[in-house]
């Protein structure tokens, strides 16, 4: 049998190519393995971006991962100007918030999805500890925050859904924090009401879990979780989960309990 030079191998597995590429082959073999890889991280505007106030303190960082992601609302309009500057005052207005009338060292929660589908830092170094594996404790779920970590997302859902470039902004973020820690979506992502009395984020946003959860599922590539599900947490305020539907108030950013006597107890750097 002749000896086939390089050149036409090379010309042999380039025409190969090109065949599978015309009959879909490429894509059936390369989705496996761009699946492999896990959804990308969406973009994030961090701190500096967003111009937030220095905080009392530095976060604590936990040399472990949160095993719920929490979905809150804002408590604020469903109107008004929603672009990326819309986004950023809506962080400073909530860490003045948080700071001024609070009284806590930093912004709650970890991360925030605007009306616009922009996603912003929340908590300072969220977004890092997040990259690495590990959970920083925030102020976003009262008797829970060292072992959850809270998306706002901004707006007021008693009634309605929010914008469809919303929902795909928090997706995104959803999918890449189950991927970043090994958690399954049908376990991992709940809303306020699940762990303290509140209607937070909202009747409406609330029922929709169940479909934010299949398309995160899908996003992931129906890959199984690196870590299981942990067990239902352990302490809620008095009342218990699912107790009642309290109202959330009338102020903006007060989207229910949020520091509690076991985050004051054990980790009173949360404030």
């Amino acid at each position: 049998m002749p000896a086939i030079s390089r050149r036409a191998f090379l010309s042999s597995a380039y025409l190969s190519v090109a065949l599978l590429s015309a009959q879909g082959g490429i894509t059936a073999l390369a989705g496996p393995a761009l699946a492999a890889r896990g959804p990308r991280r969406p973009r994030v505007y961090t701190r500096s971006e967003w111009q937030a106030d220095p905080p009392e303190s530095k976060a604590e960082v936990l040399d472990r991962a949160p095993d719920r992601l929490v979905v809150h609302h804002t408590a604020t309009a469903n109107t008004g100007p929603a672009d990326l500057e819309a986004a950023f005052r809506l962080s400073r207005s909530i860490q003045r918030y948080h700071m001024r009338h609070n009284g806590w060292e930093d912004i709650g929660e970890q991360f925030t999805v605007s009306r616009g589908g922009y996603v912003m830092e929340g908590r300072n170094r969220s977004l890092p500890a997040a990259e690495a594996g590990r959970h920083v404790l925030g102020a976003q779920v009262a008797d829970h925050n060292d072992h959850t970590l809270g998306i706002e997302t901004e707006g007021t859902y008693t009634s309605c859904l929010p914008p469809a470039r919303q929902l795909a902004a928090l997706t995104s973020l959803l999918a890449w924090l189950c991927d970043a820690y090994g958690l399954d979506p049908q376990v991992a992502v709940i809303g306020h009401r699940d762990l303290n009395r509140t209607a937070c984020p909202g009747d409406r946003l609330y029922a929709y879990l169940p479909q934010l959860r299949a398309d995160v599922t899908r996003r992931l590539g129906g890959r199984t979780p690196r870590r299981p599900g942990a067990a239902p947490p352990r302490l809620a305020l008095p009342g218990g989960p699912g107790e009642g539907t309290a109202l959330v108030g009338d102020l903006p950013f007060e989207h229910g309990p949020a520091v509690g006597p076991h985050d004051l107890t054990r980790h009173p750097r949360v404030l």
